[in-house]
Order: structure tokens, then C-alpha cells, then sequence
């Protein structure tokens, strides 16, 4: 098999033609292991091989299993692999070793996935870009200068470029669908629950991150979620699980929907024009698929975003680095963590017990007026980011942002943190105003690559977010519109 026919099939394709004795989980991984070694020094999508591992896993993989010998990348954060790191982007994890496999990993193995590495990661999966200090930028393979957004832009780079047919993301407040809508991907964030973060893990983020992958087809995706979703012993989230597979939905006609649209900003910025001309063609091809759209006034605040969302967030951060320590075994220093992480985190450890409770009251009151919503619409689409892909680098913190958070940390001056709060979180906001709330709600939400920008010709993803639970639904109307507008054939040059 050539790289040009191993590209031509998605996970399942790969799977098939191995069920079939059309090829060897040997020679699959032979192609991958190529590609990653000509395409990652200009990308640097992979931050550690596994190839020994992947060689000795293909020659013993169940034939039989739904992803047979498909070469797949993880993403390093959340989901453990024994015998791999996992520094999650820091510094301060740089030896550690995972001693077993997550729940989810043991299913992806199962499933017949062969682990040829790990992905790129910014640090905590804090960012929505891939510029971790310990590993340096992933690069978008349809443009090198621009973002892969983030956190998941490794794992979205290797499979954009065709190193791997589907690859691990998790999201937290966005960090699958904004990678799967700069670099034209599909990648749905499941339901809260959905899918074990155990053995490591109980939740992460409060029950805002989940476990997911990106990937070219929607069946993929489908089927992955078949593979790994399920509870894990302990865990403190349940779910109903589907009536039936998820595959299954993919080839289902999802009926007519009532589906709200808005492409007004949280923070009343303005919204990019290619990312406004991307909603423009979906509701057009929703309308000629016989869908009821209507244009609606954005469902959220602000200050749910800026205010909830964030407080919770630097709480988390403030808990990692205590973790952190504990794994040191001493206090955590500014050297082991990125400026920002650290400031983030003194900016949680300056909010009391009551502003995180409060916090989560706020999403709770969010949760209950989004069900409301959702009484009257099946789905509500948006852009899936306020602007299209950004040059690598122009998030950073300018000159001035530096030198205030280097006399942040040394100082541990939490109070200088809140007052600039306002001003940093729009600097991010600006670039996703709508993915979060889908994380604080919990609800399914995806980004679908149905539009390319004339200029640059980087994708724009559109995001649909639906009623928790009915990832079914998602699936239906995703597998409609990969039929309707497809996106298969485009690939970076």
C-alpha cells in the first residue's frame, strides 16, 4: 500500500481492508510511522513515538476488533497509556511515567487502535493555541504560519496531514472543536459523562472537559465513541447510554429539525466575515435539506463566560499545581510552570470557597435556561470561532502582558491578577465566545468543516450544540451533512 491509498480510506476503511486480508495492521503502521517521520519536523504534531510498541501491538491485534490495526495518536493530557509520559505540556511533569492505562485507553486497544505516540498539547490544555513553551508551536498543515487552535492541535495537525485517519481530543472549553475548525476536521464533544476519565481522574474542570477524538468522517468519530464511551468504577457522572450505536446514526435520516442560529458575539465584538459567510451557507444547505431555521438572540451572558467559566478554570489551576506539588514533593516554583499557568493559578488561589460555589451556581442556573431553549430548538448553531485561523504567535502575551505577570509571580501579587482579568479574559473570549458554555452546560456540541476561506484557503468550522444526551441526533445530522456538502476531498496540499 502507497501513502496516496492509505489516504483515500478513513479509520474504518483502513479497519476493513484489514478484516478483509487486503493488507497487515503491519504495513498500516509502516505508512503511519513514514509520514509522522517526513511530516513532524515542519509540523511538530508528535511530541513522543511509540513505534517499537505500535510494531509489537500490529503483529497481535485482533483482526476482528471495529478499528483493526489503525494507526492512532493520543493526545499527552488526561488519558493515561502504560509505560508512556504524560507531561501534559509542563515542565514540572517532564519524568513522569504513567503506570497503567486509562479506562478509555484499555477500550481503545481493545477496539484494535495501534498507539504509534503522542500529541501536542499547550500546557494544562490551558489555551485555545498549541505553543506549549516545553515543546514549542504545532503548526497547521494548510498553512504553516497559522494555528492548529488548541488544545487539541497536535492530535488535530497529525490527522489533518494524513499521519493518522482519527486521533484523541479531549475538550474543556473547547479544545476539539476549535482544532477541528482550523484545521477541517469533524469533532464532537460528547455529552458530560459520556465517556470515563478514570483510573487517574475522577472529573476534570469541575465536569467541564470530556474525552473525544477528531477526525476526517463522522462515522469515524461515531464509532470511536461506540468503542470508549461507558462508565469506569468510582466514576461521578452516569449517563444513559444510547439506544443504539452510534455508527448506526450516521446513516439515519434525522427528520426535520427546528434549529436556532446566531452569530452575535458573547462580548459584542465583531465577528469575522468568513466565519459569518460559513453560518450563511449552512443555513443554506439546512434549509434545501428541509430543516426549520430561525435566527434567534444568543442564549447566553457575558458574564458567564468571563466570570463563571474563568473562576472555575483558575480554581482548577490552583488544584493542578497543589497536585503538581504533591507529585514533587515540594511547593511548586515559577520555573516549573509557563508565567501565564502560574498566574492563572494565584489568581485561582485568590478566590475564595463561596466565589467557586458561586460559580457553580451560576452554571447550574445556566443549565436550566439552556434546557429551556433546547424545549423550543433541537440544536443551536454558531460559528464555531469568532475569527479564522490566527498567525502562530498572535495570542502571546504583548511586552507589556509579560512584564506584568513576571511581577505577578515574583511578587505572588494575586490582587494585580484580578485587576487585569477583565482585559486578558476578552483578549481570549474575543477568539471563543461560544464553545465554553457547552462545556459548563455539559450538552453535546460539534464542529463540522463546511467552509474554506477564499484568501487563505484555511477551514471554518461551524458548531452545533444540542439537548444532553442526544449525541444521536448530532450524529444523524452530521452524517446528512457530510452527504450534502462534502469534505472529504479536501486536504492540505
Amino acid at each position: 500500500m502507497t501513502f496516496d491509498e492509505y489516504r483515500k480510506h478513513d479509520a474504518l476503511g483502513l479497519a476493513a481492508l484489514v478484516q478483509q486480508g487486503d493488507t497487515t495492521p503491519e504495513a498500516l503502521v509502516d505508512i503511519a510511522i513514514c509520514r509522522i517521520e517526513e511530516l513532524n519536523p515542519s509540523l511538530n504534531a508528535v511530541i513522543h513515538t511509540m513505534y517499537d510498541e505500535a510494531r509489537a501491538s500490529a503483529k497481535q491485534v485482533d483482526r476482528k476488533a471495529p478499528f483493526a490495526g489503525v494507526p492512532f495518536l493520543l493526545k499527552d493530557l488526561g488519558m493515561e497509556v502504560k509505560g508512556a509520559p504524560m507531561r501534559s505540556g509542563c515542565r514540572g511533569y517532564n519524568n513522569f511515567v504513567s503506570e497503567q492505562d486509562s479506562f478509555a485507553v484499555q477500550k481503545m486497544r481493545a477496539a484494535g487502535l495501534i498507539f504509534l505516540g503522542k500529541t501536542n498539547t499547550p500546557e494544562f490544555g490551558l489555551t485555545p493555541f498549541t505553543e506549549p513553551l516545553l515543546f514549542g508551536p504545532t503548526h497547521n498543515p494548510w498553512n504553516k504560519a497559522y494555528t492548529t487552535a488548541g488544545s487539541s492541535g497536535g492530535s488535530a495537525a497529525a490527522v489533518a496531514s494524513g499521519m493518522v485517519p482519527m486521533a484523541t481530543a479531549n475538550d474543556g472549553g473547547g479544545s476539539i472543536r476549535m482544532p477541528a475548525s482550523c484545521c477541517g476536521l469533524f469533532g464532537l464533544k460528547p455529552s458530560r459523562g459520556r465517556v470515563s476519565w478514570g483510573r487517574m481522574f475522577g472529573d476534570m474542570w469541575n465536569g467541564a472537559a470530556v474525552e473525544g477524538c477528531v477526525s476526517r468522517s463522522v462515522r469515524d468519530s461515531a464509532a470511536y465513541l461506540d468503542a470508549i464511551m461507558g462508565p469506569g468504577p468510582g466514576d461521578p457522572y452516569t449517563i444513559e447510554r444510547p439506544q443504539r450505536p452510534y455508527l448506526e446514526e450516521v446513516a439515519t435520516a434525522p427528520g426535520k429539525l427546528r434549529i436556532a442560529f446566531t452569530t452575535a458575539h458573547t462580548l459584542g465584538h465583531e465577528v469575522d466575515p468568513a466565519c459569518l459567510a460559513a453560518v450563511a451557507r449552512t443555513v443554506e444547505i439546512l434549509r434545501s435539506e428541509g430543516h426549520q431555521v430561525e435566527e434567534v438572540a444568543l442564549p447566553y451572558h457575558k458574564e458567564e463566560l468571563t466570570r463563571s467559566f474563568l473562576t472555575i478554570v483558575a480554581g482548577e489551576v490552583a488544584a493542578e499545581l497543589r497536585v503538581l506539588g504533591d507529585y514533587l514533593g515540594r511547593p511548586v516554583r515559577t520555573s516549573d510552570v509557563e508565567p501565564n499557568t502560574y498566574a492563572l493559578h494565584l489568581l485561582g488561589k485568590s478566590y475564595t470557597a463561596s466565589d467557586y460555589a458561586y460559580a457553580k451556581h451560576k452554571w447550574n442556573e445556566l443549565c436550566r435556561r439552556i434546557a429551556g431553549f433546547h424545549g423550543t430548538y433541537d440544536l443551536l448553531l454558531t460559528p464555531t470561532l469568532a475569527q479564522r485561523p490566527f498567525r502562530t504567535g498572535a495570542l502571546q502575551n504583548t511586552p507589556a502582558e509579560k512584564r506584568l505577570v513576571a511581577f505577578v509571580n515574583t511578587l505572588g501579587i494575586a490582587a494585580a491578577v484580578r485587576s487585569q482579568v477583565d482585559p486578558l479574559a476578552e483578549k481570549i473570549y474575543d477568539w471563543m465566545p461560544w464553545t465554553g458554555f457547552a462545556n459548563m452546560t455539559g450538552q453535546p456540541s460539534m464542529s463540522v468543516p463546511l467552509y474554506w476561506t477564499e484568501e487563505e484557503n484555511l477551514p471554518v468550522g461551524v458548531m452545533f450544540t444540542g439537548r444532553f444526551g442526544e449525541e444521536d441526533l448530532m450524529f444523524r445530522l452530521a452524517g446528512q451533512l457530510e452527504k450534502a456538502a462534502p469534505w472529504w476531498d479536501r486536504v492540505p496540499g
